[in-house]
């Protein structure tokens, strides 16, 4: 009989990421083109968008995958939903509430295709960069997104924020949702989303995975967690690390539960 021989680590690390080249190399030939072109960008995203709910549509959510209609999450809305880096993708598809949404993006020029695609979700878009080591230190953009987002807190809508802070550590949460959390007196929801058939971009510095059709899907989440109005500098730095865990936690639960076998 045959024996297969496994392949090293690292050997399988190095064909992963030349697996990765053509994409990366293929992304930076468009997003020039696409950022002077509306006409392009608006014909990217309708077949993105598209594209994503092919795979909602083609993804069965498991029984334990969460819904917050007449759940522990309902009662506490609105809430801020705390995603990580390269998890986030198809989340616009399978948002869980019925309840209106605003979610913060990047004001990078990339990330203009990422507000356009949730706007087409029904989700409204507010651009800034929330995920700074310290409360102390947001930019002017930073401060007027967080404005924002307490804004539509207080109207009833619930928000989305991605946790860790771009090109830093992954899945390490910086301190923007804590402070929005502490601001507007709301709970944060860690939460993930997994599929079972999935691409991973294992170069990509947040291992942004690329979900794809005919699997199953679920949504894990964490403990909600609160912080106090007058939470100082050693309270806010205990719930930043608290919400790291819970969604490292919600993250591998999600992924425990399309991976098991049903």
């Amino acid at each position: 009989m045959e024996q297969r021989v496994a392949t090293p680590p690292r050997e399988e690390g190095a064909r992963k990421r030349r697996a990765d080249r053509p994409m990366r190399a293929f992304w930076k030939r468009i997003r020039k083109p696409l950022a002077e072109s509306q006409f392009a960008k608006g014909l990217l995203v309708n077949l993105l968008v598209q594209a994503m709910w092919f795979i909602r549509l083609t993804n069965r959510q498991v029984a334990d995958s969460v819904r917050f209609e007449g759940s522990r999450y309902e009662a506490l809305e609105p809430g801020i939903i705390a995603l990580w880096h390269g998890q986030h993708i198809l989340m616009p598809a399978f948002y869980p509430s019925s309840r209106p949404l605003v979610a913060m993006v990047s004001r990078s020029a990339d990330a203009e295709i990422n507000a356009m695609m949730i706007e087409k979700f029904g989700i409204e878009a507010v651009r800034g960069s929330g995920g700074r080591d310290s409360a102390r230190h947001l930019d002017k953009g930073g401060a007027k997104a967080l404005i924002a987002l307490k804004k539509a807190l207080g109207a009833g809508k619930n928000v989305c924020m991605i946790a860790d802070i771009p090109h830093g550590t992954p899945r390490d949460a910086g301190m923007g949702v804590v402070l929005l959390a502490k601001l507007s007196g709301r709970p944060i929801f860690p939460a993930a989303l997994a599929t079972s058939r999935r691409k991973v971009l294992e170069k990509s510095w947040d291992k942004t995975t690329i979900n794809l059709p005919f699997g199953r899907a679920a949504i894990a989440a964490g403990e909600p967690i609160f912080v106090n109005a007058d939470a100082d500098d050693a309270e806010m730095e205990r719930k930043r690390r608290e919400l790291t865990v819970q969604l490292n936690a919600a993250t591998e639960e999600a992924y425990r539960l399309v991976d098991e076998k049903p």
